[in-house]
Order: C-alpha cells, then sequence, then structure tokens
C-alpha cells in the first residue's frame, strides 16, 4: 500500500486548482443509466471512486470510455441490472444506481453498501421512497431486490417524506423519479449543492425538476417515459476546496489561492475560519486564504447543509489542535468519525472525547510521528496535521484519501510543501 510522508512547518504560497466534484459526479454518472445514447460528463476527477463507478457501470451493460477529465457513457449489449457486492462494498455511493435501474428496467438487484467505516448509514428511507412509487422490496442475501409495479412496470409518482435528510436518499428517489409517470413531491430532502447539479442533469436529460437544493423537490416524469443522453461539465468540489483552505489557514506564513472555490457553498466553513483570526477573500471565481497570526480557538458543530459540513470536520480539527486555547467539536451526523483522534493526539494534540464531543486545548506544535488513515477525511486531516508537524510524518493506508482527493500530493508540492509518495510502503 502506498503511503505519504510530509516534513511539516513550511508555509504554504500558490495556487491550487480545484478538481471537480467527487459528490456530484457519482449519482451523474448513475444517471446515464435512464437514458440511451452516449452521454458526455467533463470535469471529472481522477478518482478511485470515479474508477469503481464506471466499472461497475460497465457490469450493468453499459460502455464507458475513459479520457480524463471527460467520461463518455453510452448503451452497450445485455443489461444485467445487478450491482455485484464486490463492487459496492468499496463504496456506498454505488446504491445509486438503485433507483436508475428499477426506474429504467423495472427491476434491480443491488447489494447493500459499503464505503467508509464512519458510522452507521442505512438506506431504509432509499426503500421506503421505492415503495411508495410502487416497487415491491425484499431483501435476500446482502442484497435488495427491487421490482416496479406489476411485475417490472413503470414507477407511479408519488409524495415521499424522508424522516432524517439524506444525501444518496434524495438523489436515488430524484432519479427514480425522474422516469416515472406522473409527479413526485420529495418532502425534507437534502439540500447539498451536488442535488442542485443533478437537478441541473435530470432537467437536461427531459425531466422537469423543480426545487432541487431545497427541502422540497417537485418532479415530473415524461409523458413518453424517455429520457435522453446529455453533456455536462461538473461543477468544482466544495470540499477538496474547503479541505486546502484549512491546509493554508494551519500553517503560519501560508498565502493561497484556491482556483475554483466557490464560497457561495462553503459560507459556514468561512465564517469559522474568519473568526480563527485567518483571512478569506473573494477574488474572482477564486478564493485567497491567508494566515498571519496565531489561531483563535472556534467552538463548530456540525449539521446538514448548509450547516457546517461533517465532511470538513476531521481537518477544521487539525486547524484548532493549535490554536490558543480550548474549543469544542460536535459531530452530529455520523457516530464513528472520531477515528482520526487517536492518530492526532500521537502526534502530540491534546483532545478529550465526550461522547459527539471532542474538547481540545491547543498545544504549541504538533509532532510528526507515523500515522494511519481511517477513512477518506481524516486521512486529509492527517496529510494537514504533517503540514503543521515539527518533523517528519507518514500517513498508511492512503488508499482512503484517493477515493475522494485528485493527486493531493502534486497540489500540495506546487504551493511548497515538503510531501512524497511512496509506493508500495508498509501497511
Amino acid at each position: 500500500m502506498d503511503a505519504i510522508r510530509i516534513r511539516g512547518g513550511r508555509p504554504l504560497r500558490g495556487t491550487i486548482q480545484i478538481s471537480g466534484a467527487k459528490n456530484a459526479a457519482l449519482p451523474i454518472l448513475c444517471a446515464t443509466l435512464l437514458s440511451d445514447g452516449a452521454s458526455r460528463i467533463r470535469n471529472i476527477p481522477q478518482l478511485r471512486d470515479i474508477v469503481t463507478t464506471a466499472q461497475l457501470l460497465r457490469v450493468l451493460g453499459r460502455q464507458v470510455s475513459i479520457d480524463m477529465p471527460e467520461i463518455t457513457v453510452a448503451e452497450g449489449g445485455d443489461v444485467k441490472p445487478e450491482a455485484p457486492y464486490d463492487l459496492v462494498k468499496q463504496m456506498r455511493a454505488s446504491v445509486l444506481v438503485l433507483g436508475p435501474l428499477v426506474a429504467r428496467y423495472g427491476r434491480a438487484r443491488v447489494s447493500l453498501p459499503g464505503g467508509c467505516a464512519i458510522g452507521t448509514r442505512p438506506i431504509d428511507q432509499h426503500l421506503k421512497g421505492l415503495e411508495a412509487m410502487g416497487c415491491s422490496i425484499r431483501l435476500e442475501q446482502g442484497y435488495v431486490i427491487a421490482e416496479g409495479p406489476n411485475g417490472g412496470g413503470r414507477l407511479r409518482g408519488a409524495e415521499i417524506c424522508f424522516d432524517i435528510q439524506t444525501v444518496t436518499g434524495t438523489e436515488n428517489l430524484m432519479m427514480a423519479a425522474a422516469l416515472a409517470k406522473g409527479r413526485t413531491t420529495l418532502i425534507n430532502c437534502a439540500r447539498e449543492p451536488e442535488i442542485e447539479e443533478l437537478g441541473r442533469v435530470l432537467n437536461k436529460m427531459g425531466a422537469s425538476i423543480d426545487g432541487a437544493g431545497t427541502d422540497v423537490i417537485h418532479i415530473q416524469g415524461p409523458e413518453r417515459g424517455e429520457l435522453a443522453p446529455f453533456d455536462h461539465a461538473i461543477i468544482p468540489d466544495r470540499i477538496e476546496a474547503g479541505t486546502y483552505m484549512v491546509a493554508a489557514a494551519a500553517v503560519e506564513g501560508s498565502e493561497v489561492r484556491i482556483s475554483g472555490g466557490e464560497l457561495a457553498d462553503l459560507e459556514t466553513l468561512v465564517v469559522k475560519l474568519r473568526a480563527t483570526g485567518v483571512e478569506v477573500e473573494a477574488l474572482d471565481r477564486d478564493v485567497v486564504v491567508r494566515r498571519t497570526r496565531p489561531l483563535k480557538p472556534v467552538d463548530i458543530t456540525t449539521a446538514t447543509h448548509p450547516g457546517f459540513p461533517t465532511d470538513m470536520q476531521a481537518q477544521f480539527m487539525v486547524l484548532m489542535s493549535t490554536a490558543g486555547g480550548k474549543s469544542v467539536i460536535t459531530e452530529t451526523i455520523f457516530e464513528n468519525r472520531f477515528m482520526h483522534v487517536p492518530e492526532l493526539q500521537r502526534m502530540g494534540a491534546s483532545i478529550a472525547i465526550r461522547g459527539n464531543t471532542a474538547v481540545l486545548q491547543g498545544v504549541q506544535t504538533l509532532f510528526g510521528a507515523s500515522v494511519m488513515a481511517t477513512d477518506l477525511r481524516a486521512s486529509a486531516s492527517l496529510v494537514i496535521a504533517g503540514l503543521v508537524a515539527t518533523g517528519e510524518t507518514e500517513v498508511r493506508r492512503v488508499y482512503h484519501i484517493d477515493r475522494g482527493y485528485e493527486a493531493i500530493e502534486q497540489k500540495l508540492a506546487i504551493v511548497g510543501a515538503d510531501i512524497t509518495r511512496i509506493k508500495g510502503a508498509e501497511a
């Protein structure tokens, strides 16, 4: 397995280009199952999760041509609407083929999902919504088996209220409803920008989506039950942008221009960064982050969008680990999302965990150590910790980071970090 080695303490200066959003690209790739013809998706990030999704689409009978940063998905041979465990276990987003498959082909057999081990993330809201649209659902040997009305007929529009906000649940039912007969209303939807992006694509395909990005979405399926292929460029990745903003904030003397960062999608992060004393400036479509003084402690509580993103919690914790005083971080989304804490403690961070709350007492500095990545965002936080730390840090099991960050070591090296990937390092 690869590792990333960092010699810390060097200010970051220069420009980092943000890649396309993984969390927008994955559902949009799955949406290609809703139509025939060739769909072209541009500004695709080169990530493990993208490769896994391409493999899954091929297994389902699609022709997938990859010429990064573009992917073309076209109709292939016989369709086999089954997503096997070997692929789905690699990432939870694979469950996003469930809605498109049952909407298009009347049936689907999809393995229960895997992905990062950051807590219980059930798909009961997905299944409840599909049942409301006329599906029969059963669970069998680790698979969800879904069948449209009357033995595989077209789904019917319905009014569906989510018990909790769920990003993939909202996306799955949006795609299913895009081919359903009649009007579907989704209530208590997740409001992430990536959901709004999926709505744009489904509208390009011929569905009528109103309200994507709000808590109520109305979807009118096409009268003839057909959707068209599309051509679309993916929005920049707001979590990647936020991660590099925190990296710049973490090392005193840094000034980094984040090219492609959208402040509108990161307002809560920007407010918290400014509260620490870090300068954040919007410049055209870019963001400039400057760290010129010691950090002030700030409390955060994660929340669904537009609240503070759970996907930025681990990175912000590193920032607070060297702030001058006490800060409190409360995680409300995932119950196991403090697995990076023991690794940060190995580097000298003073963190006490009390249930879903981490209490930090800022230390003068962190110290380099050999640490282990446990999930995608935890691995990014450990890289940031290595940038801050005195001495050498080696982050192991970085296959996690390759799921969500394109060439992270190259992008950080461009702005002055002393960072290297070690191929085939010991696990």
